[in-house]
Parts: structure tokens; sequence; C-alpha cells
């Protein structure tokens, strides 16, 4: 370069730098001019990462309240298994079973859709990755410990209420 390009370029004006920089902060981090394809921006990755954040907390709230309201439609039964002396652990264990039941049905329903359609959707790419299996396993453990401590919550309330109260109201 100091031999032949350097003269042609300095008549220019161009003065040249070379130097290297990891594969891995090239598309988000580079502060280089004229790369080969357009950069990201980390910006959009904390917007959709807030966004989703926002979108998995209304989800959340939705599911606390379905839970809410199943738990007062079972009130009846509650009120009549703690009468006849069920406890409260075993009350709990009851509801929590049948959610849980719930939600493993939809998990390994939900999870080779998922796969299909990401493997479907990501062969049209020219520079593919694989989805690992670690990630549908991380999404259902996230979801059966947020399912686990909203149904705990509701079960534990129905189950330490008064039992006069909800036979009565029915």
């Amino acid at each position: 370069y100091e031999k032949y390009m350097a003269p042609l370029f300095a008549q220019f004006n161009v003065k040249m730098h070379y130097g290297v920089q990891p594969i891995t902060a090239i598309h988000l981090h580079s502060n280089l001019e004229r790369e080969p394809e357009e950069l990201g921006s980390m910006s959009y990755i904390w917007i959709f990462g807030a966004v989703a954040f926002f979108m998995m907390l209304i989800a959340c709230i939705n599911y606390m309240n379905l839970t809410t309201a199943r738990s007062a439609r079972r009130a009846k039964e509650i009120g009549i298994r703690k009468v006849l002396g069920s406890s409260v652990s075993a009350i709990v264990r009851l509801l929590t079973k049948d959610f849980l039941k719930l939600i493993l049905i939809s998990f390994v329903i939900g999870v080779p859709i998922a796969w299909l359609g990401m493997n479907k959707w990501l062969q049209e790419f020219a520079y593919r990755i694989n989805i690992s299996w670690w990630i549908f396993a991380l999404a259902g453990i996230f979801v059966i410990f947020i399912a686990f401590l909203t149904i705990s919550f509701q079960a534990i309330k129905a189950a330490v209420a008064n039992p006069v109260e909800s036979l009565r109201s029915e």
C-alpha cells in the first residue's frame, strides 16, 4: 500500500487506514464509513425489548384476571371442600394442578408449531441461524414460573377465604 497506493491517494487528499474489528461488532457497533450493508441500531433493540416486556406484563395481568375469574367460579366447590375438612395445601395443590395441566398441554402443542414456523421463516434469509432447543426450554420454564406464581397466589387466596361467605353467596 505504501509503495503503490499511497502516492495515488495522496493526490486526491484521501487517507486510508487498515484495522480489524470483531465480526460480532460489525452490525450494531461499527463506526466505519462505507460498510457493505446498512448498519443496525442498538436503539431499535432497546425499543423492541421494551415493547416485548410490556406485552409480557399485559399478558401476565390478563392471566391473573383469568385465574381470578376461574377461582371465583369454583368458590362453592372450594367452600364445600373446606367444610368437609380439606386442608389449604390440598386445595392449593388441586387448583395449581388443574392450571398447570392446561399450560403443559398448550406448551406441547405450541412448541412444535413455533419451531416449524420459525424454521420456515428463517429459511428465507441468506445468513440464517438454527434455533436451539434451549430457547424453547427457557421459554417453557419462564411460562411455568410465571403461571405458578400467579396460580399459587390466587389458589392461596381462594383457599384461606371463609367458606361460609362463599357458600352463602351461591
